[in-house]
């Protein structure tokens, strides 16, 4: 059961951020717009949009597929945990009582880092991913 619960967590995280790098080269401009709110507009040229929705696309189908584990998870917890910090406001205060733009909506943000991190630790665990099937690096 735990081999497969892992499989379930790590395609759904996986094509999460497919959907996220898709958004970015779909909606270019909703990219920007959330780069501008969220991140300080760090990533606000469409070409560094381009790069990213490229990055998490490529990065989402080897979480899938279980393939470059090794490097996949920790960058996979990275760009989670970005996106945690983010949305701080959202996690500590999520009905908005304390902070100016604490939202419900984006508390699940802080299940996703969770569940990133929880790939990372079970790795060893993950015996259903291509890595594993290959013999490659882990």
């Amino acid at each position: 059961m735990k081999t497969k619960a892992l499989l379930l967590l790590r395609v759904s995280l996986g094509f999460l951020l497919v959907i996220w790098g898709a958004d970015k080269l779909i909606n270019v401009d909703h990219g920007l717009k959330v780069s501008e709110h969220f991140y300080g507009n760090l990533v606000s040229a469409p070409s560094l949009m381009t790069a990213f929705g490229v990055f998490e696309i490529i990065l989402g189908l080897a979480i899938v597929a279980g393939l470059g584990r090794r490097y996949a998870y920790p960058a996979l917890l990275i760009v989670t945990g970005v996106t945690l910090v983010a949305v701080w406001k959202s996690i500590i205060d999520p009905f908005g009582k304390l902070f100016e733009g604490g939202q419900i909506l984006f508390y699940p943000s802080s299940i996703i880092f969770a569940g990133a991190f929880v790939l990372l630790a079970f790795r060893d665990e993950d015996k259903l991913s291509l890595d594993r099937r290959l013999g490659a690096l882990r």
